[in-house]
């Protein structure tokens, strides 16, 4: 639970909805572009039991695809609940750069997290199925996921350095400061 300092002042942006957002984002990402448009992989589309060359291995596929996409809509779901809460709780509304580079933040944490646990735990699938030796785009994918992190993370300190220097400017806690 955040706790004011100073009762006129409104509480920082919530974190969490950027967060939540990536995550959902990042998982309709993949799940639309490489699924679907681009037909790279299905969830377990590397599974022996489920090949989608069969049409009972593309329905099995399908439908885990359709699982994983009611996941990432939950992500969404809940950091659309989040930023609601946050108007609620009277919290400042981010500026672009805090909150745009938590999504990717999100984006980056969701990409790394299904490429380990999918890719290389379960061994469901890979970024390219259709491929011989699909290691290394399994290897660019958690690249990718990275540096969506890093760069984000970096993205979202440059909006909260300057949500902080424009709070300090404000009229209001120069007239503060003069009472002070």
């Amino acid at each position: 639970m955040d706790v004011r300092v100073d009762a006129d002042r409104p509480l920082a942006p919530s974190r969490a909805s950027g967060l939540l957002f990536g995550l959902g984002l990042g998982g309709f990402v993949d799940g639309i572009v490489l699924h679907q448009v681009l037909q790279w992989h299905h969830m377990v589309s590397d599974v022996a039991a489920y090949p989608p060359t069969t049409l009972a291995g593309l329905e099995a596929n399908t439908l885990a695809d359709g699982v994983f996409h009611i996941a990432t809509w939950i992500f969404v779901l809940l950091g659309s609940i989040t930023t609601l809460t946050s108007w609620r709780q009277g919290r400042l509304a981010p500026s672009w750069s805090f909150h745009f580079g938590l999504v990717l933040v999100g984006w980056g944490v969701f990409n790394l997290v299904e490429g380990v646990v999918d890719h290389h735990l379960l061994g469901v699938h890979h970024v390219r199925d259709d491929l011989g030796a699909p290691l290394s785009w399994d290897i660019a994918f958690l690249v990718f996921g990275a540096l969506l992190v890093g760069g984000g993370w970096l993205l979202h300190q440059r909006g909260a350095r300057a949500m902080a220097r424009r709070e300090r400017e404000s009229p209001a806690n120069r007239v503060r400061a003069r009472r002070s």
